[in-house]
């Protein structure tokens, strides 16, 4: 007997999953922020800035007077907030760190691949060079074919002395 289908969903197929009760989120977005929030919060102006909140919650928490204070206790609230900016900013800046480390480990690799081929391409050029000596065998260098033309020149230069020397005595 055939099964009717508006009767609701088949216990022996899992369920189509359209949508998700956990958020997705982008992780390369998500480092890329990290990146930037690790960076912005290890640079001057974030201390700087740091420095200027603390600074004015400290003066505003002991000089103002006892109604117009922002804290009951002294500096309960300050400690807390830079407890909970602390508690933010240490996974952020783990996040980055584990995309530069990853980001190292990939150049890391393609430079050892670089090193490989370079180092490759240098063994087979040093063979090349070795083969081509070997089929050259004794090919004449610099030196040896300047002298054989020095010697060729004196030659040529007795040669033509003794030749002006006939042809004056024959005059």
């Amino acid at each position: 007997m055939a099964r009717d289908e508006r009767r609701g969903p088949r216990l022996d197929q899992p369920l189509e999953r359209t949508r998700s009760l956990r958020p997705s989120v982008d992780s390369e977005t998500a480092g890329r922020v990290s990146e930037r929030v690790a960076r912005f919060l290890g640079s001057w102006r974030f201390i700087g800035y740091m420095t200027l909140a603390i600074v004015t919650w400290v003066l505003w928490n002991t000089l103002a007077p006892e109604h117009l204070r922002a804290d009951g206790y002294p500096f309960l609230f300050l400690t807390l907030a830079l407890s909970l900016q602390a508690s933010y900013a240490a996974p952020l800046i783990l996040l980055a760190q584990n995309r530069q480390a990853d980001r190292d480990r990939v150049q890391f690799q393609e430079d050892r691949d670089q090193t490989e081929r370079l180092l490759a391409d240098a063994d087979y050029l040093t063979r090349e060079i070795a083969s081509l000596r070997l089929a050259l065998g004794e090919m004449a260098t610099r030196d040896y074919l300047r002298g054989e033309i020095r010697d060729l020149l004196e030659e040529f230069s007795e040669l033509i002395n003794a030749k002006n020397d006939e042809e004056t005595d024959h005059k």
